[in-house]
């Protein structure tokens, strides 16, 4: 599926400038997009004084595809400069539009950064590595990006993702599949809402993979909330094995259907693609990277919907492997 066929926010020519000029004041202040108290404060304080109608823009996610695209952002290819060679190596690439991205997190709920990720950044760089290509992490290239709950493994995992294209010359998908669009049996549901296996830390949390402090706890893939059924879902971290054959005929079949209702959304750059984490996994087609500064470039923000009851209660008691969630809250 192209953006065209997307559900599409437009952004006007005048709501971009307030939003740049934002994005400007607090780069000027601040000199860098790095996190810092003073810094996630002011950006708090700008979200705040948002037009309506960009706050609008900012609404929630309000179609089952459980996604949209923000559009019109502006990025110049060549003032941005190349492509990181990876997220350690990324500085200040493109600092002013993490300041925008997080302005924009900001506006649709709480900015959220993991301790172990990053360097605890709000905003990520998301390129490919070299040494990474075959990883089923966001620095991956060369494989199929299974889709995915993001950071499924922890019950403090965002709401929101967003995904702000800097640089698409290849046209690389980001594929997404909805919850609300997949057809499953009343069996099916009954099972795979019961907790039988966990959900591992990924590759990106090397600290959460070691963690044994207590056993990893079971989770249910599919949740039927008030607002609609939702789901919790990674395969590639997901040890099956651990559940009985009816279970797996049936995990089996929600991977089918997902995979039969995949979407494929080829960014341009300016463009943000927001996914509700609750309803929507998402991944990647494989690509051969070319290391040479003009590879995709994503730039990834997380987001927290105070309140939001589209989870089990049990999630509460969840160890989380350790891992501390980071909240961007203004003193």
């Amino acid at each position: 599926m192209s953006t065209a066929a997307a559900p599409v926010r437009q952004l006007d020519a005048h709501t971009v400038g307030e939003l740049r000029r934002a994005a400007e004041k607090i780069l000027t202040e601040f000199g860098t997009s790095a996190t810092s108290r003073p810094l996630l404060e002011r950006v708090a304080q700008q979200a705040g004084e948002f037009s309506q109608t960009l706050r609008h823009h900012c609404r929630p996610v309000d179609t089952a595809d459980g996604l949209f695209v923000l559009r019109g952002l502006e990025i110049d290819d060549e003032a941005v400069g190349p492509t990181p060679a990876d997220w350690a190596s990324a500085g200040g690439s493109g600092a002013l539009h993490d300041i925008e991205l997080l302005l924009l997190a900001t506006a649709m709920g709480t900015p959220l950064a993991w301790e172990g990720q990053q360097d605890g950044r709000f905003v990520h760089n998301i390129v490919p590595s070299p040494g990474h290509e075959t990883e089923q992490t966001g620095a991956s290239s060369t494989v199929l990006l299974s889709p995915h709950t993001e950071d499924a493994f922890h019950p403090g995992r965002a709401h929101l993702l967003m995904l702000g294209c800097m640089r698409n010359h290849d046209s690389i998908a980001t594929t997404a599949a909805s919850i609300r669009r997949v057809r499953l049996s009343d069996e099916d549901i009954d099972l795979l809402t019961r907790p039988a296996v966990p959900i591992l830390p990924d590759d990106a949390y090397a600290d959460a993979q070691g963690y044994a402090a207590e056993a990893p706890p079971p989770v249910p893939a599919l949740y039927a909330s008030d607002e609609g059924m939702t789901l919790r879902f990674d395969p590639a971290y997901t040890p099956l094995e651990g559940a009985d054959e009816e279970y797996r005929a049936a995990y089996g079949r929600l991977e089918a259907e997902l995979s039969r209702q995949s979407v494929a959304v080829s960014l341009s750059p300016g463009e943000v693609l927001v996914v509700d984490n609750d309803l929507v996994v998402h991944g990647r087609v494989p690509f051969a990277p070319r290391y040479d500064g003009t590879d995709r470039w994503l730039k990834r923000a997380s987001v927290r919907i105070p309140g939001r009851l589209t989870r089990p209660p049990a999630e509460a008691r969840e160890h989380g492997y350790g891992q501390a969630a980071l909240e961007a809250r203004a003193a």
